[in-house]
C-alpha cells in the first residue's frame, strides 16, 4: 500500500512539475482580419495592490472575440504591457499582455 501512494504521489508531483506556467502558455496569432474598433470600458477606481489590464479583443473560432477589462495583483518593479494588434504584411497578429520591468 504504501509503495503504490508513493508511485502515485511521485506521478502527480512530475506532472505538476512539467506543466506549463501562465507565461509559457502564450501564444502568438497571425489572422488576415483586424480586429474591430476597441469597446469603452469606463476604468474603475485605483485598488491598492492592483493593476487595470484594458479590455482586448482576441481571436478564435474564426472571429474575434471582446474580453472585457480586468483587475491583477501588481508586481513590484514591473509595469502591465497590455495586449495589442498590429498589421504586418497584410497580416494582423496578436500581441498577448505582459508584465515588462519598469524603469
Amino acid at each position: 500500500m504504501f509503495i503504490r501512494k508513493s508511485i502515485v504521489f511521485a506521478a502527480f508531483a512530475a506532472a505538476a512539475a512539467l506543466a506549463p506556467t501562465a507565461d509559457a502558455a502564450r501564444f502568438d496569432v497571425d489572422v488576415n482580419i483586424g480586429p474591430p474598433a476597441p469597446i469603452y470600458e469606463a476604468v474603475p477606481p485605483p485598488r491598492a495592490g492592483y493593476v487595470w489590464a484594458p479590455g482586448y479583443w482576441d481571436y478564435y473560432g474564426h472571429r474575434h472575440h471582446w474580453h472585457h477589462g480586468y483587475w491583477m495583483h501588481e508586481r513590484r518593479g514591473y509595469a502591465w504591457a497590455p495586449h495589442r494588434w498590429e498589421e504586418q504584411n497584410g497580416r494582423w497578429h496578436m500581441y498577448g499582455g505582459r508584465w515588462e520591468r519598469a524603469g
